[in-house]
């Protein structure tokens, strides 16, 4: 179907017919363009309470934001582990406030919203081990987090979502606690690839190629292999035994086709997957609920598909 006619508002308001700012080289610049772009996230939605907690992240403090639904209750909630999105190098806990209050309220769940270091001041594996420990940190401090062992997923949103699903891979070659759901956001898989829809869309769609190219130059050592699975998931010899996979891409988005290829990697290892691609959106349209209405229609489904899982999930655990 063509975009959405708010998407194509959005695109004409930001330039992205021409040299989006997100294409600019200088860290501040992305920053400041991307926050500017994260202001049409809807931060309307009420939830229970918010608390910034402060953990050890080897040789720094990482903040983690923990959302409470506002039927909170005295039980044990499942949990969402989420990494914001930004290319690794922008965006950070006020960016994705909106939507972790939405998939937070949407779910009936804890979402705990992870600040994690950005490149090029941090360049990788910095991110990935964050995003390691945090998760880490979490898992082993459910009770007195309020969460339900057995309901806790990992998640995020573009970059975010990479994490995402690198650290799904890291905790069960480490034999760690597995996640019961992992939720993938318009992730990017293979930052090496050279896919159709990234070929189709690598101009005027929000996300541009040249962006891609410069975000992962920022965030790579000199002659770091971006076919690293802890930097392209997709690129994993062995996808058996991970969680159960939500998996959400939009129509007009250059990553969309190494989301549909992740989804379809999970299924042929039994993983259960579900994967929807959003018609008529592009890239990051679920952080944009503001100035596209369909977002929030959009992120509240999720966030209750979310809780579904989350809590069947946490039956079956518990009955094994």
């Amino acid at each position: 179907m063509p975009l959405d006619p708010h998407v194509r508002r959005v695109l004409n308001m930001f330039g992205a017919s021409g040299k989006s700012a997100l294409t600019d080289r200088s860290p501040s610049a992305r920053r400041n363009a991307f926050r500017k772009l994260m202001s049409l996230s809807d931060s309307s939605e009420e939830v229970g309470r918010i608390e910034d907690l402060r953990i050890q992240g080897g040789s720094c403090v990482l903040t983690v934001r923990a959302y409470s639904p506002l039927e909170e209750g005295s039980e044990l909630l499942p949990a969402l582990v989420y990494f914001h999105g930004g290319g690794l190098v922008c965006g950070d806990l006020e960016t994705h406030d909106g939507i972790c209050r939405l998939l937070c309220e949407a779910s009936g769940c804890r979402v705990l919203s992870v600040d994690y270091r950005l490149a090029p001041e941090n360049p990788f594996p910095a991110a990935v081990s964050d995003a390691f420990t945090a998760t880490e940190w979490i898992l082993s401090h459910v009770e007195e987090l309020g969460i339900d062992t057995h309901g806790v997923g990992i998640g995020g949103d573009s970059a975010g979502a990479t994490l995402a699903a690198v650290v799904c891979h890291l905790l069960r070659s480490r034999g760690g606690p597995s996640p019961a759901v992992q939720l993938l956001l318009c992730p990017i898989t293979d930052h090496s690839a050279s896919t159709e829809s990234r070929r189709k869309y690598a101009q005027g769609y929000l996300v541009e190629a040249e962006a891609l190219r410069e975000e992962i130059e920022q965030y790579l050592p000199p002659g770091t292999d971006a076919a690293d699975p802890r930097i392209s998931p997709l690129r994993s010899l062995d996808f058996r035994a991970l969680p159960t996979a939500i998996i959400h891409t939009a129509e007009f988005d250059p990553l969309c086709d190494e989301g549909r290829a992740y989804a379809d990697r999970l299924a042929a290892a039994q993983v259960q997957v579900h994967y929807t691609c959003h018609p008529g959106m592009v890239h990051l349209f679920y952080g944009m609920g503001r100035a596209i209405p369909y977002a929030r229609g959009a992120m509240k489904r999720i966030g209750t598909e979310l809780g579904a899982a989350l809590r069947t999930r946490s039956e079956r655990n518990a009955r094994t």
